[in-house]
Formats: structure tokens, C-alpha cells, sequence
């Protein structure tokens, strides 16, 4: 089983949980500045991660890392909502100690940008219209954006002996992204 598989196979209960308490929150979005509060959480723990994994993450590991959506995108999406990041949940990063560890905690933010559109969805249900370009993930070009981002992933895992590493640090990624959202005021 390649790599990318297993990870998907083995945090699955770390990943409904997650998506559990995103869906709630989202679900509790009445205003822009509700949906800007949810955005907040995203944007410190992708800050935080992205930081932890860009020594790892270079040119030769993964050479379109820097076309692919980030946290600066969900800045943008915060500041069109009309609010700010001045004040925003404390986020922590995964241990993240070599290439693959990085790999393996991209894996969930570059994941979550898969579910964006469904996002979208429920946020245009809710008369949110603003804000929503992160969401919107790469368009006609998720699928492929998300087939380059595995092959190399599992290119950087060929040995299984690796792979438990691999899921540790994804499910990590799940947890600690989970404590922010934990920490929120946005759930009624």
C-alpha cells in the first residue's frame, strides 16, 4: 500500500473528529464576522504548521509548493470579510523533524482544501458570499493539484518502515489542529 493510502486508511477516526467540530462551527455561521472568527482558526494553525515545515519543503521535495494555497490566502479571505489577524487562537505544530514528517502534515492541510468546495457550498446556504477563495482550493485543478502533492508524498515513503512515522504525524496534525478549534468561542 503506498503511503498516502495508509494514511487515509489509518486516520480516519482523527479526521471525522476534526471535521466534526469544523462542520459544527461552520454550521453556527450566522455573519461574515462569524465566518471570519472560524477562518482565524484556520489561518493560525496553517500559519504555524507552514512555518514548522518549511525547512523541509523545498524546490526538489514538492516543486509547485509555492503556487499551492496557503495561509496567506486565508488572510486575504479574513481581511475581505472586514476583520483582521491581530487576534488569533493559540495553534501549535505537530513534531516535525525531516521531510517526510513535513510531508505527512501537509497532507492534512493540503486534504482539507479537497473538502473546500462543499465549504463553499454550505457557506453561499448561509448567505456568506465573501471570503471563500481559499475554499475554492484550485478549481478545475484540485484533482491534479492534489495527485502531484501524493505522488510525492509517497515518493518520499517507499519503505513501509516509514510509514508509521507518516500517520503519527498526520494524526498529530489532525489533534492539534482539533485544540484550536476546541479553543473557539465561534460554537453556540
Amino acid at each position: 500500500m503506498v503511503l498516502s493510502e495508509n494514511i487515509k486508511e489509518n486516520t480516519k477516526a482523527a479526521h471525522q473528529k476534526l471535521e466534526g467540530v469544523v462542520v459544527r462551527q461552520l454550521k453556527a455561521v450566522r455573519s461574515n464576522m462569524d465566518y471570519a472568527e472560524v477562518l482565524k482558526n484556520f489561518y493560525a494553525y496553517f500559519n504555524t504548521v507552514e512555518l514548522a515545515i518549511a525547512p523541509f519543503i523545498t524546490p526538489d521535495v514538492l516543486p509547485d509548493y509555492q503556487e499551492r494555497r496557503n495561509s496567506s490566502h486565508i488572510k486575504d479571505d479574513i481581511l475581505e470579510l472586514g476583520s483582521d489577524t491581530n487576534e488569533l487562537p493559540v495553534a501549535f505544530a505537530p513534531s516535525i523533524q525531516n521531510t517526510l514528517d513535513a510531508l505527512s502534515a501537509l497532507y492534512v492541510l493540503e486534504g482539507s482544501i479537497m473538502g473546500g468546495p462543499y465549504i463553499v457550498q454550505m457557506l453561499n446556504k448561509y448567505g456568506i458570499e465573501l471570503g471563500t477563495s481559499f475554499f475554492s482550493g484550485y478549481g478545475e485543478n484540485t484533482g491534479n493539484m492534489w495527485a502531484a502533492f501524493t505522488a510525492a508524498l509517497n515518493q518520499h515513503a517507499q519503505d513501509p518502515a516509514d510509514h508509521e512515522r507518516a500517520i503519527a504525524v498526520a494524526n498529530e496534525t489532525f489533534a492539534k489542529f482539533g485544540d484550536v478549534f476546541a479553543s473557539s468561542t465561534v460554537e453556540k
